[in-house]
């Protein structure tokens, strides 16, 4: 490889191909000089890869094709287009077995660069047609290539999709726990509600009535006792239960309309 150019030393080509491709190999294009084609193009790329892989494709005067890959002829784009196509369906068996969210951006991750790199693709290989409209072998390119991207395209589409529903379905499962836990609080309240005077008196003076009334300067006979302090109690269970049934009422009064 020349320290200039990406280009391999060996190749014949015209030197504005050499002018115009420097050490970066910058996006996918097509360069035309004197009947001869140098394509441009990327590897599949990978996620979260900021550097692209080039390939480069030259196609002679005689209608002979060479690569900077290993392989040489026609084969070079067909392995060039065979890669995009594995790749694509690696990910979409990886599609068909998701199930959670993560596992769908995973997949877009890897996705949304593939479908962009195929679009470009397609657009090289679209003028490079244009620019031999008789060689039929540039054709068949084109049109692999659009199916390609056309796939990308559906794939991606089919993925965000998949990722918004299970979103969207797992924001509905939270929502419904968020109710359930809203109805039980909403529950609780109310006996808390309900049960809160009786606690408070209990709290405050304890279920000791002789004891109660003693302090309150109440002094009964032992006979007295036992008949009143029944009674008292009875009557203090059913106020606190009262209270606490309007305390009720009132958590459960809808709000007012302004």
């Amino acid at each position: 490889m020349s320290e200039q150019t990406l280009l391999p030393d060996d190749w014949d080509v015209p030197d504005s191909f050499r002018q115009r491709l420097g050490t970066e190999i910058g996006r996918q294009r097509l360069m035309v000089a004197d009947q001869q084609l140098l394509l441009v193009l990327h590897a599949p790329p990978a996620a979260n890869d900021n550097t692209r892989k080039g390939r480069l494709f030259w196609r002679d005067v005689l209608g002979e094709w060479s690569s900077s890959e290993p392989s040489e002829g026609s084969q070079t784009i067909q392995s060039h287009l065979e890669n995009y196509e594995a790749v694509i369906d690696e990910l979409d068996r990886l599609e068909d077995a998701a199930t959670t969210a993560d596992r769908y951006f995973q997949i877009l991750e890897r996705l949304m660069p593939l479908e962009r790199s195929s679009i470009h693709l397609y657009e090289v290989l679209q003028e490079a047609r244009k620019e031999c409209p008789e060689c039929r072998e540039i054709i068949d390119f084109r049109d692999r290539a659009y199916v390609i991207k056309r796939t990308a395209e559906l794939l991606l589409a089919a993925t965000r999709n998949s990722m918004k529903l299970i979103v969207v379905r797992r924001s509905e499962e939270h929502a419904k726990a968020s109710h359930k836990m809203a109805v039980a609080a909403h529950r609780l309240n109310i006996l808390a509600a309900f049960f809160f005077p009786i606690i408070t008196v209990t709290a405050i003076l304890g279920l000791d009535m002789p004891r109660v009334l003693q302090i309150v300067g109440i002094q009964l006979t032992p006979d007295t006792a036992a008949k009143v302090v029944p009674l008292m109690f009875i009557v203090l269970v059913l106020c606190c239960m009262g209270i606490g049934w309007q305390l009720m009422r009132l958590i459960n009064r809808p709000p007012r309309k302004r």
